[in-house]
């Protein structure tokens, strides 16, 4: 499938809401928190993977910052967004940017989709400045949602999703490029249903409420096995 219009209508796509208040608009402003926590204001940015641009939008002005994919439709788009973010159509895998260029990095639901994430990760590495920090989120193979989900659990529907790796493993590869790992956890059950019977709406309530709490108010609390993504903040040795 090719990264393109059509793939934000489509796959894990179909039924977001871009709208304000929605669940994309909170998990990017959580997105947006970590990144004011843990870098350093005026720093250079970077946003691997931006999309359609609303959560290097919440970034820009007050980071020196850089949106990158390889849609170049949606980084057209970013533009209403993100007006000062100068934009970069390149892949993960060879990233156009000299050593130790960046103090923070953003690599958000990017690395499933490579087929060489070892390379992409490497390169992280690569152009980040000492002390920098990287914020990565993927599906989670760790899930306690998995077993039960089976074929039907979230990181299986995206048919562009073909490098799944284990927690370790992602933790393995960050180390390698010169990272220490700093957090590691989840983001919640938010894929419902997930027994059946229950009305869907009651168990979005009920299953997505911590994961919501956390998004909301941008405390991290939840376990890795806690949630359909594991989110790793590291930083540059």
């Amino acid at each position: 499938m090719a990264f393109d219009e059509k793939y934000f209508s489509s796959n894990a796509y179909k039924d977001v809401s871009f709208a304000k208040y929605s669940q994309y608009w909170w998990s990017n402003r959580f997105y947006a928190i970590l990144a004011r926590r843990y870098g350093t204001k005026g720093t250079r940015l970077l946003e691997i993977g931006s999309g359609l641009g609303h959560l290097v939008g919440q970034l820009d002005g007050m980071f020196s910052t850089i949106a990158m994919d390889v849609n170049h439709w949606a980084l057209v788009q970013s533009k209403t967004v993100a007006p000062r973010t100068p934009l970069q159509v390149a892949s993960a895998e060879n990233l156009p940017f000299a050593d130790g260029y960046f103090g923070i990095i953003i690599i958000k639901h990017v690395v499933e989709h490579l087929p060489h994430p070892e390379k992409a990760i490497a390169e992280l590495g690569r152009v980040m400045a000492p002390d920098g920090v990287l914020i990565l989120a993927t599906p989670n193979l760790a899930s306690l949602s998995r077993p039960s989900k089976g074929e039907n659990w979230i990181g299986y529907h995206d048919p562009t999703h073909i490098s799944l790796k284990p927690p370790d493993e992602w933790q393995g590869m960050i180390k390698g490029a010169g990272f220490k790992v700093k957090r590691v956890f989840a983001d919640g059950f938010w894929d419902a249903p997930y027994i059946p019977v229950v009305p869907k709406t009651l168990q979005k309530l009920l299953f997505g409420s911590l994961g919501g709490f956390q998004a909301i108010s941008g405390v991290v609390f939840l376990p890795l096995k806690w949630g359909e993504s594991i989110m790793v903040i590291a930083r540059k040795q």
